[in-house]
């Protein structure tokens, strides 16, 4: 059975305090999963119970997210992406597999280009190859950019909903919906103002660790060329097809979705 895994909160220099899950042992292979804008650690809850208990497994909230840190700035992917270096560092973490989730995608491109020799592997879970140019994303930013505070909890769960292509379980839904409440208006502001101001994925070619872009055929942000587009910018990837999940793939079948990471952390303990 796997473990239930630990709160703790890592304190980075600077001041900027983390919230992050923790589960299974130090010494075994080690799994850093990055949430999306306006999710958190939490996110992750489905997927982390079905994954085995012989993987090291972290879960950080980001800055703005889930009880983390909250500066008045700093809300682009390579904010996100240096908060993760000095997180990494923090934890004394060597070379890990690295999951992005949506559109913390971004973020892990960045990071693992910027530190090569750090990432044993990628995972992409319904990460766009490029934002700004989905309809679908361009209907999101349209409600985003109004949010004031209090933000609606009613508008939030209608956004929620929409990235799916069945129900979740309500308990989890309702959950999604307190934990993205959390973040103030401007964090999603600011954070997806950032995200569609990135661009394609040129310039992966100095990633040389093995890549898993997951989608879902009903995503109705991603069309399957951008995955194919992702996958063809990463030098050693392979691009993995979800029969009947939407865009949040890790949420609407976690159990899948855990056995092919596991299964690819073990082939990338494999490689030299």
């Amino acid at each position: 059975m796997t473990p239930q895994p630990a709160v703790r909160t890592a304190r980075l220099p600077g001041g900027l305090v983390l919230p992050y899950a923790e589960q299974g042992p130090p010494s075994a292979p080690t799994v850093v999963l990055v949430h999306a804008v306006a999710d958190s650690r939490r996110s992750f809850e489905p997927l982390m119970a079905e994954l085995p208990g012989d993987l090291h497994v972290l879960a950080p909230s980001q800055r703005g997210h889930g009880g983390a840190s909250c500066p008045p700035e700093g809300y682009r992917p390579a904010d996100f992406a240096a908060d993760l270096a000095a997180f990494w560092d923090l934890l004394g973490i060597g070379r890990a597999v690295l999951v992005g989730a949506s559109s913390s995608g971004f973020t892990v491109r960045r990071f693992a280009a910027d530190h090569p020799d750090r990432v044993r592997g990628l995972v992409f879970l319904g990460s766009p190859a490029l934002l700004s140019d989905k309809p679908g994303a361009a209907d999101l930013w349209e409600s985003v950019s109004r949010f004031t505070d209090p933000l609606d909890p009613a508008v939030v769960r209608g956004m929620l909903e929409s990235l799916l292509s069945r129900p979740l379980p309500r308990d989890f839904l309702d959950l999604m919906v307190s934990e993205s409440l959390r973040a103030p208006a401007r964090v999603w502001r600011d954070t997806f103002r950032g995200l569609l101001d990135e661009t394609g994925p040129d310039g992966l070619d100095g990633i040389t660790a093995p890549a898993l872009v997951v989608w879902g055929d009903r995503d109705g942000i991603l069309p399957r060329a951008d995955q194919e587009r992702l996958a063809a910018a990463l030098p050693h990837s392979e691009l993995l097809v979800h029969e009947g999940s939407g865009h949040v793939v890790y949420w609407e079948d976690p159990a899948r979705t855990a056995a092919d990471l596991a299964a690819f952390v073990s082939a990338c303990g494999d490689r030299p």
